[in-house]
């Protein structure tokens, strides 16, 4: 598991996946991915395209989240007992 968890840190450290996330997150705001979830279509009560949106939003949250980690992890020495 803690294999795992480096291996998914040293990735989220390389710049071409800062670069994949950017272009995900704006391909995810043009036209034709708003015009899909823009249906008179309630989810729960609430409108389609604002639940787009908002799981939109966290999700990018949660990637940053997991930025931040992996660069914290790549800034420790490698010297320290402790793991993340």
């Amino acid at each position: 598991m803690k294999r795992l968890l480096s291996q998914m840190l040293y990735r989220l450290q390389l710049p071409e996946s800062w670069v994949i996330f950017f272009i995900l997150g704006i391909i995810m705001m043009t036209f034709p991915f708003l015009h899909i979830f823009n249906k008179p279509v309630l989810l729960f009560g609430v409108p389609l395209l604002f639940l787009y949106l908002t799981a939109g939003w966290i999700i990018s949250i949660i990637v940053i989240y997991l930025f931040m980690i992996a660069s914290r992890h790549g800034s420790r020495p490698t010297d320290e007992k402790d793991e993340l």
